[in-house]
């Protein structure tokens, strides 16, 4: 039987294929050019799909980001500045929605602010306390809505902004105001 990387080979090659989601059988005489259709056909549809998972994505720009935080009521909420928070996803997640990184524990921290599969979300891989009563993958979309409404949750815990290593790390105690510079909020 044929792997798929088989079907991708040099074109020109001929094979008899035994893949049933192509209806060919061993031994059926199919001509190159009827299988270089099919091998087509397979590449614009993987094309199709990558598109449709790049869509979802979406890396925003810094200002596009504290404006966009601004309207979803997150400068001055729980006493966080604006500054502090695009600062915070700066350094968790680069702005990217569709950020995904796995901690030594086996948790996953998912999105634009990183929240954690144990603490906040369901991932469905490991056992979740699910603070914010919603599946990871919320989180990893361009529509940020159910992210916002979340890290509102997190920093709602006693931790505060605190929970955020890349809030330690890169913004508390430090002049914040160049996160928000030039941005007109």
């Amino acid at each position: 039987m044929l792997s798929f990387g088989d079907l991708l080979s040099e074109p020109g090659n001929q094979h008899h294929l035994q893949l049933s989601i192509f209806g060919y059988k061993k031994g059926s005489s199919s001509s190159c050019g009827h299988i270089r259709t099919r091998k087509n056909t397979i590449m614009r549809s993987l094309l199709v799909l990558l598109f449709l998972a790049v869509a979802n994505a979406k890396i925003f720009e810094r200002c596009e980001w504290a404006r966009t935080l601004k309207a979803n009521g997150m400068d001055g909420y729980y006493g966080i500045s604006l500054a502090d928070w695009v600062c915070l996803t700066r350094w968790e997640s680069n702005y990217n929605t569709m950020a995904k990184n796995t901690n030594n524990d086996g948790s996953t921290d998912f999105g634009i602010f990183q929240i954690n599969s144990y603490w906040w979300c369901n991932d469905y891989i490991i056992n979740s306390h699910n603070g914010c009563n919603m599946n990871c993958s919320a989180f990893l979309s361009d529509n940020v809505n159910a992210a916002i409404t979340c890290a509102k949750r997190v920093v709602r815990d006693p931790q505060g902004i605190s929970a955020w290593y890349g809030w330690q790390h890169n913004c508390e105690g430090r002049d914040l105001s160049s996160y928000v510079s030039g941005c007109g909020v």
